[in-house]
């Protein structure tokens, strides 16, 4: 049974996700305060998170930034605010995806299952993607090249999947998002820009040569070369 770790300051929110999450197999826990919620990640086994933005004393986008410092737990930010830079903003701090309040049963579970569903397939299959000196682990969600290493998150790592297992083909901003997100709730195709660029700026300061694989192609999306 996996763990979700449910990060909100309103309690009858905590304990309204929790009656939508519990039919479908998952524990929770459920905690109030940010900080908190950092201490339980270091803790336990906790398969998600969904943390809400607008908190006291330490905001979502902060307590995002802090577990990224140690996890890759996937993250969705719960936010009141569907404005997009707050959006994109949730985006660049680390997380996986958003959900904007108030959102119903279905698009949470269908959310929550889509991040989740894909670790018991990729155990199925090799763990290795090697492609020249690059080499992708599935086990690990990390990419390495030649004596360099940096560890993803699990969008950047299905969206460097899904190019560097077809090297040469051009993928539309469409096609990496149904690559990464896999389901059929509305998502910002602008949020593809927003991950690559993540991910560029995340490899360059490891010191990949990303800019010479991952390149844009203006007009149509991006490709892997």
């Amino acid at each position: 049974m996996r763990t979700i770790l449910l990060v909100d300051d309103e309690q009858r929110m905590l304990d309204l996700i929790e009656l939508f999450l519990i039919p479908q197999g998952f524990t929770c826990i459920k905690e109030t305060s940010g900080k908190k919620a950092i201490e339980i990640i270091k803790k336990e086994k906790v398969s998600l998170v969904l943390l809400d933005v607008m908190m006291p004393d330490m905001n979502g986008w902060e307590v995002c930034e802090k577990i990224r410092e140690f996890s890759e737990v996937p993250i969705i930010m719960l936010t009141a605010r569907a404005e997009k830079p707050d959006l994109v903003k949730g985006l660049d701090t680390g997380a996986d995806d958003y959900i904007t309040k108030p959102f119903d049963e279905r698009e949470l579970t269908a959310r929550v299952n889509a991040l989740l569903r894909r670790v018991p397939a990729e155990e199925k299959e090799l763990s290795l993607i090697v492609n020249g000196d690059f080499t992708l682990n599935r086990e690990t969600y990390s990419l390495q090249c030649k004596d360099l290493k940096v560890q993803l998150t699990l969008k950047e790592f299905c969206i460097i999947e899904a190019m560097i297992t077809r090297p040469q083909k051009t993928f539309t901003r469409e096609e990496l998002l149904q690559a990464a997100w896999d389901y059929n709730t509305y998502t910002d195709i602008r949020t593809v820009d927003s991950h690559i660029r993540n991910l560029r700026d995340k490899l360059k300061t490891t010191g990949f040569p990303i800019e010479e694989f991952l390149k844009t192609v203006w007009g149509i999306g991006y490709k892997w070369s």
